[in-house]
């Protein structure tokens, strides 16, 4: 019997390696993707990408406005994007990119795309090593979320939990970099950046802890960016 899972695909890195690993598993991959009012579509188009290099069975690709509520930069433009922090600054307090609740609202809905379409896993890139300062990115939050899912749905009431799979939770960037080159997934079709132009920013919290990742992991970002910090090219 084919194990089946759902993956939350954003089009960053992360996400990008997770789908890979639920794929090195053996699951079918049903891909879900957010169109959640964020600045720019590129993420969506690298979304796209990776769910068709991951030969995804299907790619759902969800509109859900959290724009109409404002309080994140990520979806409000009049909001300044945090820029030029220091690598180790980031994750010392929660930065305006923060979606209010987003994690909840998107594994609520993959939770139910899952039990529709009657899989064993939901698969979540989010990682808790050097995550820039979302407090929906902690061990906690899942092993929650977890005991939700088992108590709302059909399938956990009949004793068939669908598990909520983080596998990159440990892992630091540059290790999931590392991993990433070791399945053969295709970073080049990933994208990082807060803002969505021809090459990414090099100043975003996102951009910094992505190159701190590829520097750290002894590789070269396959990505073009506008400003690449000094430490980077040291």
């Amino acid at each position: 019997m084919v194990k089946k899972a759902v993956c939350l695909i954003s089009g960053g890195l992360d996400s990008c390696v997770t789908a890979f690993i639920a794929k090195n598993e053996g699951y079918e991959i049903y891909a879900l993707s957010f169109n959640y009012g964020q600045r720019h579509g590129k993420e969506i188009q690298c979304a796209k990408n990776i769910a068709s290099a991951v030969n995804a069975k299907k790619h759902v690709i969800f509109d859900i406005d959290l724009g109409q509520f404002g309080g994140s930069s990520l979806t409000d433009t009049s909001l300044e994007l945090e820029r030029d922090h220091k690598a180790e600054e980031i994750g010392k307090t929660i930065p305006s990119t923060y979606v209010p609740a987003r994690n909840t609202v998107f594994l609520s809905i993959g939770l139910a795309f899952a039990e529709a379409l009657d899989v064993e896993a939901v698969f979540i890139g989010a990682t808790a090593m050097d995550y820039s300062g979302y407090p929906d990115c902690r061990l906690e939050y899942f092993e929650a979320f977890q005991k939700t899912a088992d108590l709302a749905t059909k399938k956990g009431v009949q004793g068939k939990s669908i598990k909520i799979k983080v596998p990159l939770l440990h892992l630091s960037k540059s290790e999931i970099i590392k991993k990433g080159l070791e399945l053969g997934v295709p970073l080049d079709k990933t994208w990082s950046c807060y803002i969505g132009g021809d090459k990414a920013c090099g100043r975003c919290d996102s951009c910094i802890l992505r190159l701190k990742g590829f520097k750290e992991a002894g590789a070269k970002d396959p990505l073009e960016y506008d400003t690449v910090p000094s430490w980077y090219t040291q």
